[in-house]
């Protein structure tokens, strides 16, 4: 295809991407960004090898390997280490890059957005879009100080899942959770290859991720994380930081050299969830990719992965097709089944871990917990685990 005129909105990892895969392609880019700085948002996050095998080709694997942290097993349990009720682990795949990288938002982003910067790729920040409109075969940008910018030839919208680019849809789920990055101690029984998590029943649950090395000290860091109901955040707030430390160590007691560090309330976010999929991801010289197409919880750790794939078929298809109309249709076909199948599966399984229910954590830890350790269960959830159940590499030329 020819060159095109492209506008990207939202400088995250979905927008950074498309912006360096469609660059690479012979287009003519532009970032938007409400921020006057870019910067990240949020704690940590985990890496599978469908996202990996993106970033390996944008040349910038290496770069996250050496910032973030190797995971090669996923563990849970019962309070006080009881009852195992998950664990899984990368080799049931048995393929020698099989395994998840723990890393920090912040690495991420940067590990992108300075690729993105000497690549020469313009980014426009303190511009907030509020819409669009298409004109003639072109897509007018609208921004919320009431101008209208350029027009381009494709938009890719990136914004997340509060885009206001798509009309709204799905929900947002009722338990969140509180983020922290917090320095590993030196004496520790958290496992560094691990993430691992601790629950009571459905309604409760912390765990550790751990995210690499902080740049500034070189010492190794972990993201904790508290499940937490939406409606009960400010009940939290108000009972102040020694009540809920108190309630996490009833839970995992090797927790407190990690509270220790919390002193401030402030130290922790709190994020909310959306269970969302658009039914029409492209309209006329318009993509919607990542959350901005498709969100759900954390609980299976696809968010990123799902994103760089939704980047990478974007380039695909603008390589391959005739033009913009079909180059979307190609994008959107290669990748509504892995979304489809994925934003199922997180629907099926957040309620196991993240709700008020008693019946399925009691099924869960009964039940499920001790069948997922026998074959062919434990390449089940390890398939599910690195996002590769459906194949999605193949059709995207990526294996």
């Amino acid at each position: 295809m020819t060159a095109r005129d492209i506008a990207i909105a939202g400088c995250g990892p979905a927008g950074l991407a498309a912006a360096l895969l469609l660059h690479r392609g012979g287009h003519r880019i532009e970032i938007f960004e409400r921020f006057d700085t870019p910067r990240p948002i949020g704690s940590g996050l985990m890496l599978q090898p469908t996202g990996l095998a993106v970033l390996d080709r944008l040349g910038l694997a290496e770069t996250i390997l050496a910032r973030g942290a190797r995971i090669d097993r996923l563990l849970g349990k019962t309070a006080g280490g009881h009852r195992t009720v998950l664990d899984v682990h990368y080799s049931a795949l048995r393929k020698a890059n099989a395994f998840g990288i723990g890393i920090h938002r912040a690495a991420l982003f940067g590990t992108l957005y300075d690729a993105v910067l000497a690549a020469g790729i313009p980014i426009r920040t303190g511009r907030t879009i509020s819409g669009s409109r298409f004109v003639g075969e072109r897509r007018q940008l609208e921004f919320d100080d009431g101008e209208r910018g350029q027009e381009f030839d494709l938009l890719v919208d990136a914004l997340g899942t509060r885009t206001p680019l798509a009309p709204p849809t799905g929900r947002m789920l009722d338990y969140g959770a509180l983020w922290a990055s917090l320095t590993l101690p030196r004496e520790t029984d958290f496992q560094p290859h691990a993430l691992e998590q601790r629950y009571h029943r459905a309604s409760r649950m912390v765990g550790v991720l751990p995210i690499g090395s902080a740049p500034s000290t070189g010492e190794p860091q972990v993201a904790f994380f508290w499940s937490l109901r939406a409606d009960q955040f400010a009940a939290w707030q108000a009972s102040g930081l020694q009540a809920w430390k108190r309630e996490v160590l009833d839970l995992w007691p090797a927790c407190a050299p990690l509270l220790d560090q919390i002193v401030d309330p402030d130290q922790l976010v709190f994020a909310r969830y959306a269970h969302r999929t658009l039914r029409a991801p492209a309209e006329p010289g318009l993509i919607h990719i990542g959350d901005a197409w498709h969100s759900a919880s954390p609980q299976l750790g696809q968010g990123a992965n799902m994103a760089l794939l939704d980047a990478w078929a974007l380039a695909r298809g603008l390589r391959d097709a005739p033009d913009i109309p079909a180059a979307l249709a190609r994008t959107v076909d290669q990748r509504r089944r892995h979304v489809g199948t994925y934003q199922a599966l997180t629907a099926l399984f957040t309620p196991v871990y993240q709700s008020d229910s008693r019946i399925l954590p009691l099924v869960r830890d009964r039940l499920v917990g001790p069948l997922s350790q026998v074959w062919p269960a434990t390449w089940i959830q390890a398939a599910m685990v690195a996002g590769l159940i459906g194949d999605p590499l193949t059709p995207l030329g990526l294996n």
